[in-house]
This record gives C-alpha cells, structure tokens and sequence, in this order.
C-alpha cells in the first residue's frame, strides 16, 4: 500500500510504502507531464537508493533527494503507523 505524504507546488507528488520486512521503505514521486504522461522516480530508504528515474532531471533529482533526506525520519515513523492519517490518528 501506498499513502500520501506530501505535494509539491509544481504538482509533483510524493508518497511511500509501508515499512517492509527488511526495513526498506519506498518513496515513490511522480508529477503530471503533458508529453511523458507522468514523470516518476523511486527512493528506497534508508539508503537512500534510487531507481526508475523517467524523465526527472539531474537537479530534479538532488532536489527531492534533499526533500526526502530532510523528512526520512517522518517518513520512516510513518510507514509504521499506516501513514500520516495513521500516525496522527484522523
């Protein structure tokens, strides 16, 4: 399952999975792109690990990485808890 986490001012989304077995946790981004469909890239924590970039730039890439790595340790504490909603009881 995947749960929402954060949206961007550009539209880029931002969501991640639950926590797996061997304590990786996928981040998953994707924005809307009139030409490509969806532009999309995966981040698996706690590595940091990137895969599947399609059609983000270099910068784009460092740029969400410093947005990830400021926010892993909710991100990681979320995917525990069933997300935000599940974390924060709504």
């Amino acid at each position: 399952m995947m749960y929402p986490f954060m949206t961007l001012d550009d539209e880029t989304e931002i969501v991640h999975s639950e926590m797996k077995e061997d304590g990786k946790v996928k981040v998953y981004i994707e924005k809307p792109d009139e030409k490509f469909g969806f532009r999309h890239a995966t981040c698996w924590l706690p590595g940091y690990e990137w895969k599947d970039i399609y059609e983000f730039s270099t910068e784009d890439i460092e740029r969400f990485d410093e947005i990830i790595k400021s926010t892993a340790h909710l991100i990681l504490e979320f995917s525990q808890e069933g997300g935000f909603q599940g974390a924060s009881n709504f």
